[in-house]
């Protein structure tokens, strides 16, 4: 038997750990933000809505009776919610909570919550109206044009 068979293998280290997974969390962020001309899943996300068409501006989230006004609808597979605080306006934020990026599922009585932490945030402008979370929800981009709702 020589000495070589008897030495320890090397363990991995923390800084190789760490930086393994953060390149396998930088490689998953990247793919995530790429684009993707494949319109074939579109369609089938948006059924819950009624609106399963495109227009040139981006996919159609919901025809504007879809949300109640002082309400909302939230729209998981596209990560945003939509709000009409008054008749005839609409707003539209993200769906991630800030306070630790869990996803805000309900909009009732003119508040949006997230059922993670109990967070709560207006639907006039996605302001914190009830913590834990410090910061408001991310304002997404929107466009009404006569009953429809798409993404901008």
């Amino acid at each position: 038997m020589s000495s070589e068979s008897l030495q320890p293998a090397p363990a991995l280290c923390r800084r190789t750990v760490l930086a393994a997974l953060g390149g396998a969390g930088l490689a998953a962020a990247l793919t995530a933000c790429g684009g993707s001309d494949d319109k074939s899943s579109d369609s089938s996300s948006n059924s819950s809505s009624g609106a399963s068409t495109e227009s040139a501006g981006g996919a159609a989230l919901a025809k504007t009776t879809d949300i109640p006004e002082g309400g909302g609808k939230v729209f998981a597979d596209q990560s945003v919610v939509v709000t009409q605080p008054t008749a005839g306006e609409f707003k539209a934020f993200s769906t991630v909570c800030p306070h630790q990026q869990q996803r805000v599922n309900s909009v009732d009585n003119g508040v949006i919550t997230c059922p993670a932490h109990g967070s709560q945030f207006s639907v006039t402008d996605g302001a914190v109206k009830k913590g834990p979370a410090t910061s408001g929800l991310t304002a997404a981009n929107i466009k009404v044009s006569g009953d429809s709702i798409t993404l901008a």
